[in-house]
């Protein structure tokens, strides 16, 4: 590596580990002579009387019955709301977002004004779930309530590209590793560019313009976001050997230096393949932000991004048992990864900065870092990593010359309101909301009894101040913050959600199992030994065929779980459906057809028999089906009537779309013909997986209308993925030759719309089958994974 470049770097460095070193000395002086404590006692009496409510013995009793608990995101914004609270509520959550992610000053009319529309649009937004009592069918956070926002701004390409994105790093989260956090925080990530360009281009761009520039902040904050679980928490969570992590850090430290990533050379450790992906998608994101980057600013980046890394290892090599840790040695990484993760933000988007933004966001950057700190103690603790207050808990007692972190936390707060924010009264009350809001959320988490042993531990020495503090965690109201509100939502909607899927997915191989089972048709003993009979043979080689099984599946839990129908009465109807489809699939791959040589993994019926005993095959298993349907004996004729004459109905629309679809080849189809078609050939066996349980079931005409609608977006949804898998899918989990369409020169949304189209009109059919879902007065959890798994699958 070029001498003069690490030389150049490290000088940098040299910089901000003095300026750092200067900020922290002047906050020592104030720790040392408790300046902080006579100022803020004044600032909290003052504050108190706008969060210290009192009230008469019935109207207190009647206050705390009705109080809604802040852990139930939807009720709780209505109780806000309901009260009188939530503008104010909204007001101090936007206005600290505006200090501490954008570095604005609370006291700018500016700010003031921009605030205020942020507010009324977010409110505005928020209360209309409350007003339509839609709850969380109508949660703004939903993947199809972000879509729809996608649309509305002309981006849906880059959601769509960002949802692959994050699914993709998902499933590359290395066990030890905490694949939920991570997305949480590339989000979290995400979101802070894209609020710093919304800042930074206003209301007087077109849309068009203001579509490019976010389509480019979402892919910058992805970009920037990625090094948190693929530099931060990997080297952290040490995944990887001492060998491997020293050899990953010199490629991260080198790129930075360079401002060139280097090749990856042969990996000698045991995590080639994820360093491999790893390299390959940081590489492409760093070449991302360079390209975004002006001549005169990529240098500025370059330098911030290696404090930022510079300092993250500094405190990343810190063992918890080495007991000589100066204070400085302590404190300066802190203040400089803190403050420069926030400039690396701004920089990125490659912007102009407001006057007095850096030293701003300087100061401002360890208040944040202490409160995350403080919050995550215990869980540091235990993990052996070095902080402020796992230092602080464990050599208090040996080494009197530790700051106290907790003084010191309070200190900067003093600072922040009265010399970086010049004594700002908005800026004071936010602050002051934040922090009390912090204890309070520490010692609902901890218990009360932890929470005082912490309390005696970090104690500031003076008691007036100590007293005054607590006071204000037990007694002061009005100071929670919607993001902390969002971020609970999004780890208790994240966590539902994996639990959610992980049940679908077992209730899916459970079923898929359970169904393999009873499919296999016995051979018909009329036929003696020396007459070959091969139509059941055959059908059963095409039903022993690896297949999703999905439309029994979708069955089974229609009329169990929703129903309440019997498991062993519905039997029939599993089999005939998956011999109705078994049988779709056979004249499917004809040679007349669309002449596939492997279905579910292996040869195709008519290569392993004959063309002749394929279409008899087929023949065979449809009349089966029918006969299957007569066998449901536990429900009345006229029921088991409507639903043979349901079933053959729709076996009748699923011959005209495959007669549409072959009739189609050379042709071009317009989208309404396409959608039709493919209802016809797909969208039907789905409806008919809903209908058929709901008929036996006798629901009402109103909840058939709904699931139907269901259906058809859904059925649609099923094929326009089917046709970009055959053109990107793999084929050793398809179970077929991708390319096959291209092949039979058939219309597809592929070929009618291109790639990026037919992603966007399948989203678009989703949040129309999760709309519909809405209008079904079932539990909706089972279709709702259904329809993720059918837009997310690999095959």
């Amino acid at each position: 590596m070029n001498e003069e470049l690490i030389k150049d770097a490290d000088a940098f460095y040299r910089l901000a580990e003095q300026k750092a070193a200067h900020y922290f000395e002047s906050l020592y002086i104030d720790v040392m002579k408790k300046t902080y404590v006579s100022t803020l006692i004044n600032d909290i009496q003052s504050w108190k009387h706008n969060h210290i409510r009192h009230y008469s013995l019935s109207s207190l009793f009647s206050r705390r019955k009705g109080k809604a608990d802040s852990k139930g995101y939807h009720s709780y914004i209505k109780w806000l709301d309901y009260t009188g609270k939530l503008d104010n509520y909204l007001d101090r959550s936007i206005s600290y977002i505006f200090m501490r992610d954008l570095g604005k000053t609370l006291e700018s009319p500016d700010t003031k004004t921009r605030v205020q529309r942020v507010v009324d649009n977010l409110k505005n937004r928020l209360t209309q779930s409350i007003e339509t009592d839609q709850g969380e069918k109508s949660d703004m956070f939903t993947m199809a309530s972000l879509y729809r926002k996608a649309q509305e701004d002309g981006i849906e390409s880059s959601f769509v590209w960002l949802l692959d994105k994050l699914k993709t790093v998902s499933s590359n989260i290395p066990e030890g590793m905490d694949a939920e956090h991570a997305q949480r925080k590339l989000i979290k990530i995400i979101a802070g560019v894209i609020m710093h360009q919304l800042e930074e281009m206003g209301d007087e761009v077109s849309s068009k313009e203001r579509s490019h520039k976010l389509d480019v902040a979402i892919r910058l904050g992805y970009s920037y976001g990625l090094t948190y679980p693929f530099i931060d928490d990997l080297l952290d969570a040490k995944v990887l050997c001492p060998e491997e992590e020293e050899q990953y850090s010199d490629l991260i430290r080198t790129t930075l230096i360079t401002g060139s990533v280097p090749e990856l050379e042969e990996w000698t450790g045991s995590n080639g393949d994820l360093i491999r992906y790893i390299h390959s998608e940081l590489r492409e994101a760093f070449e991302y932000i360079k390209g975004h980057q002006g001549q005169d600013t990529i240098k500025s980046f370059l330098q911030q991004a290696y404090v930022f890394f510079n300092s993250q290892e500094v405190d990343r090599l810190k063992d918890l048992s080495n007991s000589n840790y100066t204070n400085e040695e302590i404190y300066i990484p802190v203040i400089l990864k803190s403050s420069s993760s926030r400039l690396i933000t701004r920089s990125i988007i490659n912007t102009t900065e407001d006057e007095g933004f850096d030293s701003r966001t300087f100061y401002y950057g360890i208040y944040n870092q202490l409160a995350d700190d403080f919050a995550d103690m215990f869980d540091d603790m235990k993990d052996g990593a070095v902080t402020p207050y796992t230092y602080f808990i464990k050599y208090h007692d040996k080494r009197s010359d530790l700051i106290n972190p907790f003084e010191l936390y309070w200190t900067v707060i003093s600072n922040l309101i009265h010399r970086v924010y010049n004594s700002d009264s908005k800026t004071c009350e936010v602050i002051l909301d934040r922090a009390i809001n912090g204890l309070k959320r520490f010692k609902e988490r901890v218990g009360t009894e932890k929470y005082k042993e912490v309390m005696k531990l970090f104690a500031s020495g003076n008691s007036n101040f100590n007293d005054l503090v607590q006071n204000m965690v037990r007694k002061a109201d009005d100071v929670d913050f919607f993001d902390k509100l969002l971020r609970d939502h999004m780890i208790t909607s994240l966590r539902n959600e994996r639990k959610e899927q992980e049940e679908f997915l077992d209730t899916v191989e459970i079923l898929r199992k359970d169904i393999n089972s009873i499919l296999n048709i016995p051979k018909d003993e009329k036929f003696s030994l020396s007459i070959k009979e091969p139509i059941v043979g055959a059908a059963n080689y095409s039903l022993e065929g690896d297949g999703k099984r999905l439309r029994p599946i979708m069955t089974w839990v229609m009329g169990v779980k929703e129903y309440g129908l019997k498991e062993s009465s519905i039997e029939p109807l599993l089999r005939s459906l998956e011999y109705m489809h078994t049988a779709s699939l056979i004249f499917d791959d004809l040679p007349s057809q669309d002449n596939a040589s492997t279905r579910r993994g292996r040869k195709t019926l008519h290569q392993v028999y004959n063309t002749a005993v394929a279409e008899l095959t087929g023949l065979f298993l449809t009349q089966k089906a029918i006969e299957e349907q007569s066998c449901l004996e536990n429900f009345d004729a006229k029921t088991v009537l409507k639903l043979i004459k349901y079933s053959a109905q729709m076996t009748g629309d699923m011959c005209k779309g495959q007669a549409i679809d072959l009739d189609s080849k050379g042709k071009q189809l317009t989208l309404q013909q396409l959608n039709m078609m493919c209802f016809y050939k797909t969208g039907k066996a789905f409806e008919a997986s809903l209908i058929m349980p709901a008929i036996l079931a006798n629901a009402k005409e109103s909840e058939i209308k709904a699931l139907k609608k269901f259906a058809y977006h859904a059925g649609i949804a099923f094929q326009i993925k089917d046709d970009i898998l055959d053109v990107e899918g793999d084929q050793s989990l398809l179970g077929k030759s991708p390319g096959k369409d291209a092949e039979n020169n058939s219309s597809t949304f592929v070929t009618i719309l291109g790639l990026d189209g037919a992603r966007k009109e399948m989203w678009e059919h989703y949040c129309l089958a999760m709309e519909a879902l809405q209008e079904v007065p079932l539990k909706i959890t089972f279709l709702k994974h259904l329809l993720n798994y059918i837009v997310n699958r690999d095959y």
